[in-house]
């Protein structure tokens, strides 16, 4: 029966031809010369004709196998080396790491963590795409992503990376100053508000509360809307108006008093950010390398915070969990 495989019998011809001999090439190979013999033989009936010229005292090319060999022994030692460098980058952290991550966790995540990583495995690129809206990994390439934990799909395995999320509404001074603050949720009807639209559904978010154990959403009016959450900080602290903010992304300008927060005793909090990314790219040593650095970068600052170093690595969210 003839081989589908095209490069059937292309390992014997290969070591026949450089070893010179049978004889010597089963050696190399493991096998028997009698192996080698009816692999070449199949090897020249296929391709319909013969490689080697036989005596009983050499094995010689003939000038067919003699083109066959100066055009595929190069080409056979790259496979060879591509195989050997796949091989060490199943040991060593190597390659390119994509990553997806949303502009809040630049300044907490990528800023302190990347540095660390190319320190630590000069051999691991990244390629980081900075966006806010939800991004399907398998399909865009991405090794893993970042996002906040409760928007992590059940499915995929998400790792801690910053401490819980405390929902905030914040304001300048200066706009405080001028129209008052806020008492109650209901209050917002007579402020500006600086709105944000979701960049994947289109959606413009409905602001979240908690009042008397129970969750109320407001849509408060304003003549601003964004879909960057940056913007939103930066707007606010110009004295725009007011905006629904993580505090960890407001957290310097709430830190030196150029954002004030209000409605604190009714604002909701959420699971902190979170990397996530399929079983299987688990096993990967790169992003072994990223998780294992992430864990000794951001723990210290964890643990300043007190009580969010207690707090697990695995969202509550999913189901499964980077041990």
């Amino acid at each position: 029966m003839t081989s589908s495989d095209p490069f059937s019998g292309l390992a014997a011809f290969l070591a026949v031809a450089e070893a010179g001999g049978f004889t010597a090439a089963a050696a190399k190979l493991g096998v028997s010369p009698a192996a080698v013999s009816q692999a070449v033989k199949a090897f020249e009936a296929r391709l319909g004709t013969p490689l080697f010229l036989r005596t009983t005292r050499r094995v010689g090319l003939t000038e067919t196998g003699a083109a066959l060999l100066a055009r595929a022994g190069p080409a056979a030692a790259e496979i060879a080396r591509a195989i050997e460098a796949v091989g060490e980058m199943g040991e060593e952290p190597a390659g390119l790491l994509r990553l997806t991550v949303p502009r809040m966790a630049v300044p907490l995540v990528v800023e302190p963590v990347i540095p660390a990583l190319r320190r630590a495995h000069p051999k691991v690129s990244v390629e980081i795409s900075v966006e806010d809206a939800t991004v399907d990994l398998p399909a865009h390439g991405y090794d893993a992503g970042i996002r906040i934990g409760e928007f992590v799909e059940r499915d995929m395995v998400a790792v801690r990376l910053t401490r819980d999320i405390a929902w905030s509404v914040v304001a300048s001074p200066t706009y405080i100053a001028a129209r008052g603050t806020p008492e109650l949720p209901d209050d917002l009807a007579g402020h500006e508000a600086i709105r944000y639209r979701f960049p994947t559904s289109g959606a413009v978010y409905r602001w979240e509360f908690e009042r008397e154990g129970r969750s109320v959403t407001i849509d408060p009016p304003g003549g601003l809307l964004v879909n960057d959450g940056a913007l939103l900080v930066a707007f606010a602290a110009a004295g725009l108006g007011l905006a629904y903010v993580a505090d960890i992304a407001a957290e310097a300008e709430i830190r030196t008093g150029r954002l004030v927060p209000v409605l604190q005793p009714f604002l909701p909090r959420s699971p902190g950010l979170f990397l996530y990314f399929p079983r299987r790219a688990g096993t990967q040593p790169k992003l072994r390398a990223f998780i294992d650095v992430a864990r000794r970068v951001l723990r210290p600052a964890q643990r300043a915070e007190g009580a969010a170093a207690a707090q697990p690595w695995c969202c509550p969210s999913s189901p499964a969990c980077y041990r």
